[in-house]
C-alpha cells in the first residue's frame, strides 16, 4: 500500500511547532492527532508505530512536538498545560485546512499528552473521539517536583500546578477510551477509573494486565494500538464529514 508522509509546521507563540502527517492511500480521510507525554517527542517508537498502523485502517495520523520538545521551538522549562493546549489547538486548526483530510478529528494522547487531549476535546462543540494511554486524572503529584532533568516537569508547569490551574482532568468529554496499564508505576491505575467516571457516553475502560507506563512490552503496545484503532475508526467513520 502506497502511503504519503508530509512534514508540517506553524508558528505558535512566536516559535515553530513541527509535525509529521501520515496519510492513507485514499482520501480525504479523518485524522487522529497523537500527543506525546512529558520528556517524550513525536519521534518516540509509539508514535512511529501509530504512523504505520493507522493509515492502513484508513485513518491519517498526525504526530507533532509540543513547544520545548523535539523539533519544535521554545524551551521545555516554559511549557505548561495551557501552552500545550494552545499547541494542539493550533495543530488542529492547521490540519483542518489540509485538502487530504476530511475535517473529522480524533485525539490520542499518552500520559500527559492524554491529559491535554481531554482538555481540548472537552472544549470543542463537535465530537472529537479521544483515546488516553496511562494518562493522569490530576497533576497534584507534580507540585513537589524539583525539575531536575528533561523527564521532569518544567518550572512553568510546576508553577501552574501549584497555582491550581489545569490541576484536574476535565469532565464532559465523550467518545473516550481510557487505556491503562495495571503495572504502571508512574500513573497509578486508579487514575483510569477517575477519567472514565468523568467522561460521558460512549466511553470505555481498557485495563492491560501487567502493562507498564511506557507499554514497553511489544504485546501490550500492540494491544493498545489495536484497541485504539478500532475505537477511533468506529467513531470517526460514524461521524458526518
Amino acid at each position: 500500500m502506497l502511503l504519503t508522509i508530509e512534514r508540517f509546521s506553524m508558528r505558535v507563540g512566536g516559535v515553530d511547532v513541527v509535525g509529521v502527517l501520515h496519510l492513507p492511500a485514499s482520501g480525504p480521510a479523518p485524522c487522529v492527532v497523537a500527543c506525546h507525554g512529558m520528556g517524550a517527542s513525536k519521534d518516540s517508537d509509539k508514535y512511529l508505530l501509530l504512523g504505520r498502523d493507522f493509515p492502513e485502517a484508513g485513518l491519517a495520523l498526525a504526530r507533532f512536538d509540543f513547544r520545548g520538545s523535539g523539533e519544535s521551538g521554545g524551551l521545555y522549562r516554559d511549557a505548561t498545560i495551557a501552552s500545550r493546549i494552545a499547541d494542539l489547538e493550533a495543530v488542529l486548526e492547521h490540519l483542518a485546512r489540509d485538502p487530504a483530510l476530511d475535517g473529522r478529528f480524533g485525539l490520542l494522547g499518552s500520559s500527559l499528552g492524554g491529559f491535554v487531549a481531554l482538555w481540548v476535546a472537552s472544549r470543542h462543540r463537535r465530537v472529537m473521539p479521544v483515546v488516553t494511554w496511562n494518562a493522569p486524572a490530576n497533576l497534584a503529584s507534580l507540585a513537589s517536583s524539583k525539575c531536575a532533568d528533561v523527564t521532569s516537569p518544567g518550572a512553568a508547569l510546576v508553577a501552574e500546578v501549584r497555582a491550581g490551574r489545569h490541576l484536574d482532568a476535565p469532565t464532559g468529554a465523550s467518545h473516550v477510551l481510557v487505556v491503562q496499564g495495571q503495572a504502571d508505576d508512574v500513573v497509578p491505575p486508579g487514575h483510569a477509573q477517575i477519567l472514565f467516571d468523568r467522561a460521558r457516553e460512549p466511553r470505555q475502560l481498557c485495563l492491560l494486565s501487567d502493562a507498564d507506563h511506557r507499554l514497553s512490552d511489544p504485546l501490550h503496545r500492540l494491544e493498545a494500538v489495536k484497541r485504539s484503532r478500532d475505537w477511533l475508526t468506529r467513531h470517526l467513520h460514524g461521524e458526518p464529514a
